[in-house]
């Protein structure tokens, strides 16, 4: 079946799925396959379940084409034929797509300036972080003919796959958020990183498109300038004179806070984020509306009304405990960040409970030992460690070590603390929000 056939069937149907615990009447549902799994066998379940076609790549039962007829869709590889139907989508969209990747920030950032350019334009921007090969494609086709921006976060752990993504997103802008010690394992090194994410940056030197660049970033700012030539195509936003788009941070003790300059006049935000680390995502959202037009009144309201939520950046109370929640994922970069920005805060009783990182490789002993010694030199009352990537402090007398967060919340309902700051940080793995929750 040619992709245009099946692009027909898709607006024919309800919504496109590839959980079959989310079918709904009229869906289209895609089998996918993994190591793991293979939603080929849920064929029958899917059109029991109410959807109007299955794609199928393997056909586990052949009366099953008998039985379903046309509503079964055979093809040669599902996850390809669902990149090629969204790739096929987004031609047909009249709406500019804007491409956000980075190694830290992408969620909070796409967020950001979703909640900035909703003011001025139906957008669609990715849902939660659906940044991968499957959430990527999902996202194109939820996109409708009446969206007027389309914001598209990418993630990647190895070369070539932001290019790829790039193939069928069509970007017209990008922006990458900055490059630091991310899936050392699967780039190759820092040099991986930086040669990775800016493939977005190839990409649209290429086809026209325009970059938003953080100035103060050494790196990608140098990276930038090599391959885009055209200066008109660059917009900058930053700290110094001569950008686009220039603030400054006004308070980083608390939730941050920023001023920034416009007509020659000092626009004041405050935000419901924690951690210095964050001026970067929202000065790059403030650059993205001011470019696209939105009036800075209603940028101001987008970000100070701008929630965090899913464990970033997230400033909590806990009887009388702050807790600093930034638990969705890590890095040695977002860790050493966030340690850094801890540090800073005011309060007599404070404790970090740091969970490992994944996707480290090689890597993986040397950054645990250097995040380790930082949290080492910092004045707190309780050091406390959860996790493999952490097991050499097992013996460590100055520090409490656990195996998991269940460990960890057990020892604090002990502890009782009272008055204290806590700065909580881990990789996925760690699932470190149940300390808290429950």
């Amino acid at each position: 079946m040619q992709i245009a056939e099946l692009h027909n069937r898709f607006l024919q149907s309800t919504g496109l799925t590839t959980d079959t615990r989310a079918i709904a009447q009229g869906n289209i549902f895609f089998a996918l396959k993994g190591e793991k799994f293979n939603a080929n066998r849920f064929a029958a379940e899917a059109f029991a379940k109410g959807a109007k076609y299955v794609v199928v790549d393997e056909l586990i039962n052949p009366d099953w084409q008998n039985e379903f007829g046309d509503g079964l869709i055979l093809v040669s590889n599902t996850l390809q034929i669902l990149q090629q139907l969204a790739g096929y989508h987004r031609q047909q969209l009249k709406c500019p797509v804007l491409a956000i990747t980075g190694s830290n920030g992408k969620t909070t950032t796409k967020e950001l300036v979703a909640a900035v350019l909703s003011k001025k334009y139906v957008t669609y921007a990715t849902k939660g972080n659906l940044n991968n090969q499957i959430g990527i494609p999902l996202t194109l086709l939820a996109i409708k003919d009446d969206v007027q921006f389309a914001v598209i976060e990418m993630g990647a752990n190895h070369q070539l796959e932001i290019a790829s993504y790039c193939q069928y997103t069509a970007p017209n802008y990008g922006l990458i958020t900055n490059v630091g010690h991310a899936h050392l394992e699967g780039f190759g090194g820092f040099e991986g990183v930086v040669k990775g994410k800016t493939e977005l940056y190839q990409y649209l030197a290429k086809n026209n498109g325009k970059v938003f660049v953080n100035a103060d970033n050494p790196i990608l700012f140098a990276k930038l300038l090599t391959q885009i030539t055209d200066t008109n195509a660059v917009i900058s936003y930053g700290t110094a004179e001569g950008v686009f788009c220039r603030a400054e941070k006004t308070d980083t003790g608390g939730f941050l806070s920023l001023s920034v300059l416009d007509n020659h006049h000092s626009v004041s935000i405050s935000t419901n984020l924690v951690g210095a680390y964050n001026f970067e995502n929202v000065l790059s959202a403030i650059c993205i509306g001011k470019y696209f037009g939105v009036p800075m009144a209603q940028i101001k309201e987008a970000i100070e009304n701008y929630t965090p939520a899913n464990n970033r950046s997230q400033k909590l109370s806990f009887g009388s405990n702050i807790i600093i929640a930034d638990a969705y994922n890590a890095n040695p970069s977002s860790l050493n960040a966030a340690l850094k920005n801890f540090e800073a805060m005011q309060g007599s009783h404070k404790m970090v409970i740091i969970g490992e990182m994944m996707e480290l490789g090689e890597y993986a002993a040397e950054e645990h030992r250097k995040i380790a010694g930082q949290v080492a030199a910092m004045a707190l009352q309780y050091r406390v460690f959860v996790g493999d990537g952490f097991s050499f402090l097992k013996n460590n007398n100055a520090v409490l070590w656990f195996p998991d967060s269940t460990a960890v919340k057990q020892w604090l309902q002990q502890l009782k603390p009272e008055h204290f700051h806590i700065l909580i940080k881990g990789s996925r793995k760690n699932a470190l929000e149940k300390i808290w929750q429950d």
